[in-house]
């Protein structure tokens, strides 16, 4: 085997894709057990760098791609992970209970020639469609509104948020309206729900669906996402269906092999965060028997999954509680660089290869206080800059308990007299102006505000759609900073005359008495104007009588 697999698998030049296939199954093979498979004088990084490149020419992936399913899944499930791409999905359709059953909706169905089975043990409202002879979504059940064509994986975010009947209810990004009508049909078509999209456009089919079903106890809204708890809030649970890249649904997308890059990734994850952070907080924590958000997205990336949710324990008084889900993939808690909370091992991942379904993440999250914690130390550090240093008030001053429980007492450094005995210092004003220093640095700890910190609240502020809590301090900061450029312009202004020319009595003047001014009439002959030829004045008379008086 070793002189088999020494020259044919690392060769570099170009080859067809059924020798490109073959390299891939033999690359794996050897690199399933590399000690006796492979060549002594090749690293296993040299066989990963083939298989890399092969894999990108055979199933038309970019290297960015390819390298995180490469880091996300073992060797044998990542082909198989890659293969299931390649095949869609089975067409699956949701029964609307409101208007039938699945038993009468089957066997509807059936009689029109449809091929169909129970979709599973943990659901009693789908089906899987493998043939039919007209298309599903033109049958007079379809119009009628008996079933809704749905994908297996949306059914599973419904269930893990389980709705009762008579709540508020938030499905914060809607569109199509698949999942907001599951919510109707368990809710028995009582209580509120709020359907929301940023997308306008996508708003007619969420409107179309929910006539075709009848569902009536809906509200239509167009909003952003993350600026919502500032419209309203109070809702007893949250859906929360965030855009992301779409890396579960490439056998619905094949674009998404090359379309996707790190940028990409950064950006869905960056909205991810907002978004869950908007959802904690339109939700009550104090709603009876609710509290409750369910953040899901059709991708397989940790950065849009388990990092955005464990971003929202952080920032928010949330908890990880069960899905109630039976099957999935535990969440990872550990993942290469990431090290996340180890309540994620209660979220659930579906991969195509293993539950035949897009793949999909779900998380349950319960809130248990309607208070939003304050920030992390570091943002406390930058806001309270220059507090407690050397320069401060305690600078020439030692902080010392007191027995008794109360308040810490502030003493001075006592200097010792040339006699030995110990000297009361000699100004206690400064004593006094140190301690209302202390007390005002104290009460003043929270309104300090840092540039960087000012700057970060403005580029967020900037934000279309943005809902930003002014800051503490901001007011006085503004002040501050509007005096020292008021002085900047006054140091750079000339210095005036002190005695200033007296200023001629206007009529219009009410200081001065007015006065009948007598204006001179100008006189005919313009001898004082310039010759506009020459550039000379034309002497005047008077001048010119002078001249000759002294020529006499």
């Amino acid at each position: 085997m070793l002189v088999l697999f020494r020259n044919p698998i690392l060769q570099s030049h170009p080859l067809g894709l059924e020798a490109v296939h073959q390299r891939i199954k033999d690359v794996t093979t050897v690199l399933s057990d590399l000690r006796k498979r492979g060549d002594p004088t090749r690293k296993r990084m040299e066989y990963m760098d083939v298989l890399k490149k092969d894999l990108c020419t055979y199933y038309s992936y970019n290297e960015f791609l390819l390298t995180k399913f490469i880091e996300m899944f073992p060797l044998s499930e990542l082909i198989a992970f890659l293969e299931s791409n390649e095949v869609s999905r089975p067409i699956t359709i949701r029964t609307n209970s409101l208007k039938t059953k699945r038993r009468d909706l089957a066997q509807a169905l059936i009689t029109r020639g449809v091929n169909l089975d129970p979709l599973g043990k943990w659901t009693k409202v789908g089906l899987v469609v493998y043939d039919s002879p007209v298309p599903v979504g033109a049958t007079p059940e379809y119009l009628a509104g008996h079933y809704m064509i749905q994908g297996a994986s949306s059914f599973l975010p419904v269930m893990a948020l389980a709705p009762q009947a008579g709540e508020r209810i938030l499905d914060m990004c809607a569109a199509p309206g698949g999942k907001t009508t599951y919510i109707a049909q368990l809710m028995k078509n009582s209580g509120l729900i709020f359907v929301n999209d940023v997308n306008k456009a996508r708003l007619k089919s969420v409107v179309g669906n929910l006539h075709r079903m009848g569902i009536s106890n809906t509200v239509v809204s167009n909003y952003d996402g993350r600026s919502f708890p500032a419209i309203m809030g109070n809702f007893s649970r949250v859906l929360l269906d965030a855009p992301c890249s779409g890396t579960g649904v490439i056998a619905k997308d094949p674009s998404v092999k090359t379309n996707k890059d790190e940028t990409d990734i950064a950006h869905c994850s960056h909205m991810q965060k907002e978004l869950i952070l908007a959802a904690i907080d339109s939700c009550n924590a104090l709603a009876t028997n609710g509290g409750y958000i369910v953040y899901c997205t059709c991708s397989v990336m940790v950065e849009e999954n388990e990092e955005v949710v464990n971003y929202a324990l952080r920032k928010r008084n949330v908890k990880l509680v069960e899905t109630g889900l039976e099957f999935g993939v535990e969440g990872f808690h550990r993942y290469r660089q990431y090290r996340f909370h180890p309540s994620m091992k209660l979220t659930r991942r579906f991969y195509p290869h293993t539950h035949n379904m897009d793949g999909f993440y779900v998380a349950k999250l319960k809130k248990f206080s309607n208070q939003i914690p304050k920030p992390d130390l570091d943002d406390e550090m930058e806001s309270d800059e220059g507090i407690g240093s050397e320069s401060g008030p305690f600078s020439d001053n030692e902080i010392t308990k007191d027995t008794s429980g109360e308040k810490p007492l502030i003493a001075s450094k006592k200097r010792p007299n040339d006699d030995g005995a110990e000297e009361i210092p000699k100004k206690k004003t400064k004593q006094a102006a140190n301690k209302k220093k202390s007390d005002s640095s104290k009460s003043d700890k929270g309104t300090k505000i840092s540039m960087q910190k000012l700057k970060k609240y403005q580029k967020r502020k900037k934000k279309p759609g943005a809902i930003v809590r002014p800051l503490t301090g901001l007011s006085e900061k503004k002040r501050n900073i509007n005096a020292y450029l008021a002085k900047k312009t006054d140091n750079k202004k000339p210095s005036q005359p002190k005695s200033k020319p007296k200023r001629k009595a206007t009529p219009g003047d009410e200081t001065t008495p007015t006065k009948p001014v007598q204006t001179k009439p100008k006189p005919k002959n313009r001898s004082v104007r310039k010759d506009k030829a020459h550039g000379k004045t034309k002497k005047s008379t008077k001048s010119r009588k002078n001249e000759k008086q002294l020529k006499e």
